[in-house]
């Protein structure tokens, strides 16, 4: 029997009961998503290789997170508790930043003229602050430093928000989940919603263009139908395919070099694609020993260096220097792999990797992209599994499948610009309060409208947050309030019941 390995979603924080992203994903599957809590200890970070690495352990509980960084680092307890602190302060003003893609423009400008948004709020300062220049106000431990942005998006530390990076620490504070069933749960149980109000999920009809009539107003989009293109009239276009596909693939030509549109591209990058290994394994969770735990793996401690010596390799230098990656075993956080695959695993491998060095084959088609262009992604994803089996050596002789997926594959399957699964770039910049508010939902065409990861900021927590400013914006900022009022009315709830 072939070996599924499960694609997309490998965790999601915030999840606990009554949470807003709780409520809201409950809202829009009608209670029918369901999760597995995966275990306290949900990531480990592996610094350096061999008789050099380190293990470092991040725990979930809303104490338990700070102390068992406190127990790891004796002699930097005073920056565990800062890093907290901040984290803490981070996350409770959060909401203010989407408050800026909500106000009017002029609003936002004139606080930024009057220096009040500091004043205001920290949260803003966070945002906009290089993660490595904050964390050096804290501490010079750089095990530390490094455990405090290990989740890698493409940027490095110095080039990324203090603010994204302790959001991303504070996302499982109160426990990590996975989607029982795979990430595959999420459009089985949204799009009967989506029906149930009077909508259509089409697929295999991808789309072509935005209709925009000569006022400058959209009116609908073309999709392909087999050699044919058809028209899908609508007074509304929502687009979740990205701000660089919307404005520069989607609008006709002579919207997309308009001054309003090229200023706002002007204000984002693209973001660094990604690479994954998909491994096929002979054998259950508990016959090969593999666990829900997720492995952060650096080759050392210098994160700023280690990425930017990474990004500025040419294609002939990448195999042999792959500097970070991420290890997972989906079937090991899913009960029901073991009833839809027995006595079969999975494990994905995640790093990341420039669009750049795959550039040359970009015109070529899926599976016919030609000996030297396969050489090089198995000769990566070769080099990935051998530190992997470092870690997991009983696996050596599991291995039943394995292949590859490049930023090629992405531009595939997800549609992305550039190979980039988290959008736009999420560098420091991007998180100015002039660029966050600039970046929102209404866009100068009349009736177009983004959503998704490039509205807020990436994960399936940040593009659900997109879709919820989109909402808004579409149908009215109480959306937000609803949300909060249900979720203080189901809290009530259930203190009732516990009493």
């Amino acid at each position: 029997m072939p070996v599924h390995c499960i694609p997309g979603i490998h965790y999601v924080g915030q999840l606990h009961e009554n949470s807003l992203l709780r409520v809201a994903l409950e809202q829009i599957t009608e209670g029918q998503l369901q999760f597995v809590r995966l275990e306290e200890q949900f990531d480990t970070v592996l610094l350096g290789r061999g008789s050099e690495r380190r293990a470092f352990h991040i725990h979930a509980g809303k104490e338990e997170m700070r102390e068992s960084l406190r127990r790891q680092f004796p002699k930097d307890t005073l920056a565990v508790d800062q890093l907290m602190r901040l984290m803490k302060e981070a996350a409770r003003h959060t909401p203010l930043l989407a408050c800026l893609k909500m106000m009017p423009l002029w609003l936002v400008r004139f606080l930024m003229k009057m220096k009040l948004l500091d004043r205001i709020s920290c949260v803003f300062g966070l945002a906009s602050s290089s993660h490595s220049h904050q964390m050096a106000k804290l501490t010079q431990n750089k095990d530390l430093t490094a455990l405090s942005s290990y989740f890698f998006y493409g940027a490095p530390p110095r080039d990324s928000s203090f603010l994204i990076n302790v959001l991303f620490l504070h996302h499982y504070k109160r426990g990590a989940y996975y989607p029982r069933g795979g990430a595959s749960e999420f459009a089985f149980h949204i799009i009967p919603v989506i029906r149930k109000a009077g909508g259509a999920v089409l697929v295999r009809a991808p789309v072509q263009r935005v209709l925009v009539n000569k006022e400058g107003t959209t009116y609908g989009v073309t999709v392909r139908k087999g050699q044919e293109e058809v028209e899908v009239m609508a007074p509304v276009v929502i687009s979740d395919a990205g701000i660089f596909n919307t404005f520069q693939k989607f609008l006709p030509k002579e919207i997309q070099t308009t001054p309003e549109i090229q200023s706002l591209l002007g204000l984002v990058r693209h973001g660094m694609g990604s690479f994954l290994v998909f491994v096929g394994l002979d054998g259950s969770k508990e016959d090969l020993g593999i666990v829900s735990t997720n492995f952060w793996m650096y080759k050392h401690n210098d994160l700023d260096q280690l990425m930017e010596h990474y990004s500025s390799l040419s294609r002939e230098e990448v195999v042999g220097n792959i500097p970070m990656m991420f290890l997972t075993f989906p079937s090991a956080k899913d009960p029901t792999s073991s009833i839809r695959q027995p006595g079969k695993s999975c494990m994905t491998l995640l790093t990341m990797a420039k669009y750049e060095w795959f550039e040359e084959w970009k015109d070529t088609k899926l599976n016919k992209r030609g000996p030297e262009y396969e050489d090089l992604k198995m000769s990566m994803a070769r080099e990935l599994l051998d530190w992997a089996l470092e870690i997991f050596p009983q696996l050596h002789d599991k291995i039943v499948f394995m292949d590859a997926a490049t930023p090629l594959s992405n531009m595939h399957y997800l549609g992305a610009s550039c190979g980039e699964m988290y959008g736009a770039e999420h560098n420091v910049a991007r998180f100015s309060p002039d660029v966050v508010a600039k970046i929102r939902p209404e866009t100068p065409v009349k009736g177009l409208y983004l959503t998704g990861q490039d509205v807020f900021c990436n994960g399936m927590a940040g593009a659900l947050h997109g879709g919820l400013l989109c909402a808004s914006a579409l149908l009215s900022p109480k959306i937000y309030i609803d949300l909060l009022q249900l979720k203080k009315e189901l809290k009530r709830k259930t203190a009732r019941k516990k009493a």
